[in-house]
């Protein structure tokens, strides 16, 4: 503990973790980290800063114990070995969690294109009149495409094309998991509007609900704490 090193390690943590820390204090040791009339104790340390990363107990079962960040780079500076099974396990993690999650993405990518077919089927069914060409009836779909976007993302493709001309796809693949299933949703439920006869305008304010009611919804079983839809203001907003 008597490494500058350290003391720098044992500060940030504090100064992350601990609204009570004393940085002043911190700062003391920080320049005398290194001398060779420097020492440094748990219980100094404690009692000086009003650390709670590291505690000591005494007693037959007493010692110095550490918050698991702690107590993990402690470990690590003792042995090279532990420290590179820690690097290993790091990545192991992380590779099981990106193909977890990338395999949720895909899933929920590929249902949204099934729903986007059984939306486009109702489209050709019921808008578009037999006369239409082949431009005219794209273009039908692209209205339609983009009106789900508004509903959902609060601008369409060309919008999120202008605002992001360096990223690479359009708007649907920049879109995370819950927009994902709440799209799919809103195209089964399009199809079935317009099979009903409803003009667009009635089916935006009916989808622009649906989305708010089910992003609403999933971002409170979420632990990503999604942002709010674009337009949708709290109670006290409106009220304002």
């Amino acid at each position: 503990m008597r490494s500058r090193e350290t003391l720098e390690f044992l500060g940030l943590w504090e100064t992350l973790h601990n609204p009570d820390f004393k940085p002043v204090e911190f700062d003391g040791f920080r320049k005398e980290a290194g001398l060779h009339a420097f020492t440094m104790s748990p219980s100094k340390w404690i009692e000086s800063v009003n650390a709670i990363g590291i505690t000591t107990k005494a007693g037959r079962y007493g010692g110095t114990y550490a918050h698991s960040d702690i107590a993990l780079e402690f470990a690590s500076w003792i042995s090279a070995e532990f420290k590179l099974y820690i690097v290993k396990d790091y990545q192991r993690i992380k590779h099981d969690e990106n193909s977890r999650l990338s395999l949720s993405w895909n899933l929920n990518r590929e249902v949204a294109k099934l729903n986007y077919r059984i939306h486009t089927d109702a489209i050709k069914e019921n808008l578009t009149p037999p006369d239409l060409t082949t431009e005219q009836i794209s273009y039908k779909y692209a209205n339609e495409a983009d009106m789900l976007n508004v509903a959902l993302f609060g601008k369409t493709a060309k919008q999120w094309r202008d605002e992001n001309p360096d990223k690479k796809g359009n708007i649907r693949d920049d879109a995370n998991l819950n927009q994902l299933l709440v799209l799919a949703n809103m195209e089964s439920y399009n199809a079935i509007l317009i099979e009903q006869g409803k003009p667009m305008s009635e089916r935006l304010v009916l989808l622009r609900d649906l989305a708010i009611r089910q992003m609403s919804t999933l971002t409170r079983i979420s632990t990503d704490h999604l942002p709010m839809l674009p337009g949708n203001k709290s109670e006290t907003e409106k009220d304002d």
